[in-house]
């Protein structure tokens, strides 16, 4: 495994500004205030960072059910990546944000699901970046002309019906990515109803990073799967499809490929209780 594929440090990316064939993709969000991370892009960011936003560019229209972050429309998606200059495959995609990947690895995901493998994460993102007083801007660039056409890896991702229909599997595991009080049933914030999937084991998506939001070493993501790398599957989620790819990332930087998103996580399961 080489780790290289997955994250670069800060270091790394100041070498590399201006060069033709990075894109750098700020993701900062917060879910109690949509427009803050856009807001936080405007006046300061990573020089040459393009902004993409969870519930506008990351995410589709919410339904009845589907979850509070369904799945983006893919054309639109990949006009949207067309017009930051990525080419398919060519480019390496840097994503970063400053929740410890929360949002940044759904970009990292949704450009792997569309079959575009060149993407990696910035480790410790925005506060690792500022914090070494790094070139920032407030300055947005221009819209460019790339090249990127949408094949979607379709088997990535399962509906409520295939979760429901693999429940009490011994060869299919369910990972659950919240904070654990949340998985217990003990707190919900966000959701109308408490709880978790029936039989989903408990792997919050904060111990793939550590409080500065570092990647830990490949060592702990080993431990953090050890458990399940001889499963047929493991299907992820959390609230609604956004930090479980937090997980997913950490999955396949241990070498598990056997990984599906349940997008519509615990957002959508309620949503039929």
């Amino acid at each position: 495994m080489n780790q290289t594929e997955y994250i670069v440090d800060s270091n790394w990316l100041k070498q590399q500004l201006g060069n033709p064939k990075i894109v750098i993709v700020d993701c900062r969000f917060k879910l109690a205030n949509p427009d803050w991370g856009q807001e936080s892009y405007r006046a300061s960011h990573i020089q040459g960072a393009y902004y993409l936003h969870l519930d506008r560019d990351l995410s589709g229209d919410i339904q009845s059910h589907g979850g509070r972050h369904p799945l983006p429309n893919m054309d639109a998606l990949t006009q949207k990546f067309a017009n930051l200059g990525i080419v398919k495959n060519e480019t390496l995609v840097v994503a970063y944000d400053d929740s410890r990947f929360a949002f940044a690895a759904r970009l990292w995901w949704l450009l792997r699901y569309l079959g575009h493998n060149s993407v990696v994460l910035l480790d410790g993102g925005w506060n690792d970046w500022r914090d070494r007083n790094y070139p920032v801007t407030n300055t947005i660039p221009s819209t460019k002309s790339g090249n990127f056409s949408s094949e979607p890896n379709l088997d990535w991702i399962v509906d409520i019906d295939q979760v429901k229909s693999s429940l009490n599997k011994d060869e299919i595991i369910i990972v659950d990515s919240r904070d654990r009080d949340r998985y217990l049933g003990l707190r919900e914030p966000i959701d109308p109803i408490a709880g978790s999937i029936e039989g989903a084991v408990n792997s919050p998506w904060k111990q793939v990073t550590n409080k500065s939001g570092h990647l830990q070493p490949w060592e702990i993501h080993q431990q953090l799967w050890k458990d399940y790398q001889q499963a047929e599957e493991v299907i992820v989620y959390c609230g609604s499809g956004v930090t479980a790819c937090v997980n997913l990332f950490s999955l396949s930087l241990a070498g598990l490929e056997n990984t599906k998103l349940y997008p519509g996580g615990w957002s959508d399961w309620c949503s039929y209780v």
